[in-house]
């Protein structure tokens, strides 16, 4: 590595610290007080708890617009002091110049991918025991993911469910048990599907058992049509339904293996598990549509204009991508296209503007 590049690489580095600090400082101070003002009467050891285990998650996400912010202050910093103009004049690229910053970017993809697959899954689960368990006061609430199931409880029932696509309003395999006060099982409800209305929930093709103390045998039924009254609100249940955070990718996709086998809708799950690869190298995308607009636009502006630009590149660019996962979870895209197709748009279209450089 050359005098040059460890110059460009500390100078890239010392505006990525900075930038994910401010970001990471705006967005937790922001999120703590509005959450401090919902749950006024939790205790701040719990609230402590609750955001050491959702610091790193916001990290990581924010981790591609800091590589976004550094590349874009870093290229424009040495355009503002003729820095880009002497090395253009020794005949060095653009993209050489740039190399130093990429090749970070790449290494620090990688291992927040690595921590993100291995360590937040299970930061995740602390943070949802913490909110639902400590501070809100809803342990039913409270789901983990056990092989191809999601539980939860609510007082005197346990139930799971293989799938639940929330903007429909139904789930696939779901299986409810019901106990009384010293937690005898008393009753079994298991059915093919459901819809949820509310807490009144429509059950169809399943069966009822019955665990009567006076009867030896269990008593079960089959039924077409059941309605059940439950506690919980779709809208809570939907809020903690997205087991794919809690999951590492091997178990992710044995999770969509398992219910597949079953026969059960998995598309949602597959749009997450590709979409877990897709945002890795999103800080290596933005990375490099920054590079053009950071050299052609450093003159003509100040800081406010380079911190404009990368949170409007930032903004299009997620557009983009939630857009894209939302066609891939409707069955518009395939999973992979889904996850994958604004990543290759957006590195097409900075290719383009790069070429347009001559640089």
């Amino acid at each position: 590595m050359s005098l040059i590049d460890r110059y460009i690489l500390k100078l890239f580095l010392l505006y990525l610290v900075a930038g994910l600090a401010v970001f990471v400082t705006l967005y937790l101070t922001v999120d703590a007080m509005s959450f401090a003002v919902r749950h006024a009467d939790a205790e701040v050891s719990s609230l402590i708890k609750y955001y050491s285990y959702y610091s790193p998650w916001v990290i990581y996400q924010l981790v591609p617009i800091g590589c976004l912010l550094a590349t874009l202050f870093t290229l424009a910093t040495m355009n503002r002091s003729n820095e880009m103009t002497a090395l253009f004049s020794m005949g060095t690229s653009l993209m050489r110049i740039s190399a130093p910053m990429l090749i970070a970017v790449a290494v620090i993809s990688a291992a927040a991918f690595g921590v993100a697959d291995q360590v937040l899954p299970r930061l995740m689960q602390k943070k949802s025991y913490v909110e639902y368990v400590e501070i809100k006061k809803r342990p039913g609430l409270y789901s983990t993911v056990k092989t191809n199931k999601i539980w939860f409880r609510t007082e005197n029932v346990l139930f799971n469910i293989k799938t639940l696509n929330p903007e429909t309003k139904k789930a696939q395999g779901i299986t409810l048990y019901y106990f009384d006060p010293s937690w005898q099982l008393t009753q079994l409800i298991a059915a093919n599907e459901v819809e949820m209305k509310g807490n009144m929930w429509d059950l169809k093709n399943g069966v009822v058992t019955l665990f009567a103390a006076e009867s030896s045998f269990p008593l079960t039924r089959s039924f077409v049509d059941k309605t059940i009254t439950m506690n919980e609100d779709l809208r809570d249940i939907q809020s903690t339904s997205n087991s794919s955070n809690m999951m590492s990718l091997r178990e992710l996709s044995r999770f969509i293996q398992r219910n597949k086998e079953a026969g059960l809708d998995t598309l949602s799950y597959e749009v997450d598990y590709h979409a877990k690869f897709g945002f890795a190298f999103a800080a290596l995308v933005m990375s490099v549509v920054g590079i053009p607009f950071s050299v052609s636009r450093a003159r003509s502006g100040g800081i406010f204009v380079n911190l404009g630009i990368c949170l409007g590149l930032a903004f299009l660019y997620w557009v983009g991508y939630s857009s894209g996962l939302t066609l891939g979870e409707h069955g518009v895209l395939p999973p992979i296209v889904a996850a994958w197709g604004p990543n290759l748009i957006t590195v097409s279209v900075a290719w383009i503007l790069l070429k347009r450089l001559k640089r």
